[in-house]
């Protein structure tokens, strides 16, 4: 690679800068016999090996080689960050939220210093392109902690008088909660929970995906340098079975939030169900991208590409399934083969994508492209590995025409580098083959009208809906699916009602008093009833 003046980011030297920033980065981690950084456990403000001693190969999916080591924690190991929380939670719940709102903008400035570097080692631990690390995954982690903090400093509770009583909703810890995040967005999406549970004053029980640990260790290793409180923010490393299930499965957390696929949301329903836990579910989608007649091609095509291989593919939101209207179908079809054929794929410090996580996941990936052309489906570019000089797991975006909207590969969340093309003839055909699926997460509908993009949009069975745009996010709003793509929401007054418990207080006025709303009807009455009079009065003296 380097003879052919090709950068050597997925050999010896990308190996060893690998390393080397996981060791910077992560300062508590020992090196191994290979130089290999070994990361511990964050449980009460210490860094703990795994009581079974036994450990996990993290690798970078650029270069499938290991740069760390991880606990392979059980049950045990969260026994302990549990007794940590709960010694740690009723100090951190009793300080006033305007204390706790200093401690989440700490976090922002020290996370905001080191983008760049939370980009790099993002990148590194997920095969994305450095670009989207930075400017998506590192820049977002900051605004989340931003953004719950001012939320809260603008919160106030709740009052309702009727003039005998007064009403006050009060908003409580839970208490211990437990997270449980995806290897997808890996800190963007730990932030977005972390923040508001810090906020509501709870303690916080937190399982990274073992595929992506790196950048949840680093905001412990944030959170310990600035001096958050021992034991409020716990980090478990491990298998789901191995960690995640003993969090969801402990009587002492009171909550789950969970991101991740729609089966072992399942999973995790079932055990907490039973237990009557809060449970926050933010599972898979298959989103569909909607692309009206009257839309203006060339605008749109980039767009629309974006929303289907952004991060490979690998977003809950991405427009997997592109239904066009019959009379553009060609021209978009067209331009977006020829757009899609352009992208680059292999290093992440330069092209325009990276790798997907694994090997195993891009040999899951490939397996619906052969399944679709046994579907009938016809691959218009992609479906293809970019070189076999290219040791990661690379593949190229893959479009595909020709499938039935109710088919496998049309229907199934494949979470890859595919999208499926599609013809309609009218709006409601549109929308109903939008509505052809389990999942109902997000979607986006691409128009030259706004009325009618909001019209199709609020008919499509989506949590999130998009016009004339894709992941434009305002953080007040609610995130979350219907059908089997989840339960509850997330962010601003979503987010804070999940994390906290409401108690309403009402006191019986001991002298009722009449409220200013009523004292204005009052008036206004008396005001009437004058000049009622005075009309009367008028018209007799006339007689």
């Amino acid at each position: 690679l380097i003879e052919r003046g090709m950068p050597d980011t997925t050999g010896a030297t990308a190996v060893a800068d690998g390393l080397a920033l996981v060791a910077r980065l992560l300062p508590h981690a020992r090196l191994d016999s290979e130089g290999v950084p070994v990361v511990a456990n964050y449980i009460g403000g210490k860094w703990v090996p795994p009581t079974s001693c036994m450990s996990l190969a993290d690798l970078g999916p650029a270069t499938t080689t290991v740069i760390a080591r991880i606990p392979r924690s059980e049950k045990a190991d969260v026994d302990l960050a549990v007794a940590a929380a709960a010694k740690a939670q009723p100090a951190w719940g009793a300080l006033p939220m305007q204390d706790r709102i200093v401690w989440l903008n700490r976090i922002a400035d020290e996370l905001e210093i080191m983008v760049k570097d939370v980009g790099a080692l993002e990148s590194l631990d997920t095969g994305k392109t450095v670009a989207l690390a930075t400017q998506v995954d590192a820049a977002r982690s900051v605004s989340n902690f931003r953004f719950f903090a001012d939320f809260g400093a603008s919160m106030k509770d709740d009052v309702f008088e009727d003039g005998t009583a007064v009403n006050t909703v009060l908003r409580k810890p839970v208490g211990l909660v437990g997270l449980i995040t995806p290897w997808n967005l890996p800190l963007y999406l730990l932030s977005w929970k972390v923040a508001p549970a810090l906020l509501m004053g709870n303690a916080i029980i937190a399982k990274p995906s073992e595929m992506t640990p790196l950048t949840a260790t680093l905001l412990a290793e944030v959170c310990h340098r600035i001096g958050l409180p021992v034991g409020i923010l716990n980090i478990v490393h491990g298998l789901g079975a191995e960690v995640g299930s003993p969090i969801v499965g402990h009587p002492d957390i009171r909550a789950i939030s969970f991101t991740g696929g729609t089966a072992t949301g399942k999973i995790v329903a079932a055990s907490a169900a039973p237990m009557f836990k809060k449970l926050s579910l933010e599972l898979g989608g298959k989103n569909a991208t909607i692309v009206l007649d009257d839309a203006d091609v060339d605008t749109v095509v980039p767009m629309v590409v974006r929303a289907g291989f952004a991060n490979q593919g690998q977003i809950c939101l991405c427009g997997s399934r592109i239904l066009i209207a019959d009379a553009i179908y060609d021209e978009v079809r067209d331009k977006i083969v020829a757009a899609v054929s352009k992208m680059t794929v292999g290093d992440p410090s330069t092209c325009d994508m990276g790798s997907l996580i694994s090997t195993e996941h891009r040999d899951k990936v490939e397996g619906y492209v052969k399944l679709a052309q046994e579907e009938g489906g016809k691959v218009l570019t992609g479906g293809c590995r970019p070189s076999p000089e290219l040791p990661g797991a690379f593949l190229r975006p893959t479009v595909i025409d020709g499938l039935d909207i109710h088919s496998r590969t049309a229907t199934e969340e494949i979470f890859g580098p595919v999208v499926t093309l599609h013809r309609f003839r009218d709006d409601a055909e549109a929308v109903r083959m939008a509505n052809a699926t389990q999942y109902g997460l997000a979607g986006s509908v691409w128009t030259a009208d706004e009325v009618r993009g909001f019209d199709v949009a609020s008919r499509v069975e989506s949590g999130i809906l998009w016009v004339n745009c894709w992941l434009y996010r305002d953080l007040r709003t609610p995130f979350g699916g219907v059908k089997q793509s989840g339960v509850g929401r997330e962010g601003g007054i979503y987010s804070v009602g999940f994390f906290s418990e409401t108690s309403n207080v009402c006191v019986k006025l001991a002298h009722p008093r009449v409220s200013r709303a009523d004292r204005v009807k009052r008036v206004a009455a008396l005001a009437a009833l004058a000049t009622i009079g005075m009309l009367v009065a008028a018209k007799f003296l006339r007689k």
